[in-house]
């Protein structure tokens, strides 16, 4: 369960940025964690239950946002949706797509006070 050192690595950013931007308590932490990044989302929100016990986020909501799964198609030269890595293109059939968002992990906005 990696979830649970990836929840320590974003209390560790919290920290940093609570001495940078001077804050003392974390209200909410919205996280973007891709379908293709390997995160377990539910695993992710106990871990950061868990780890965040006590700390300056205590108690923060957590909010997950899961964008869609994204590639260029070299033949069609579009971006297009797909469901997993190796689908491929919906347009043309082609597997000569590279991913361009899906496999994101981060915190993408704070609440603090």
């Amino acid at each position: 369960m990696h979830e649970m050192s990836l929840c320590e690595s974003i209390l560790g950013i919290l920290k940093d940025q609570a001495v940078s931007q001077q804050f003392s308590k974390v209200d909410r932490v919205c996280l973007e964690v891709g379908p293709l990044s390997g995160v377990e989302t539910e695993a992710l929100r106990f871990g950061f239950d868990v780890v965040t016990r006590g700390s300056l986020a205590d108690g923060a909501r957590l909010d997950i946002i899961e964008p869609q799964v994204a590639a260029w198609c070299l033949p069609c030269e579009k971006t297009v949706s797909i469901n997993e890595r190796f689908d491929p293109c919906p347009e043309c059939g082609s597997h000569q797509l590279q991913v361009t968002s899906g496999e994101e992990l981060r915190i993408k906005e704070l609440e603090v006070s």
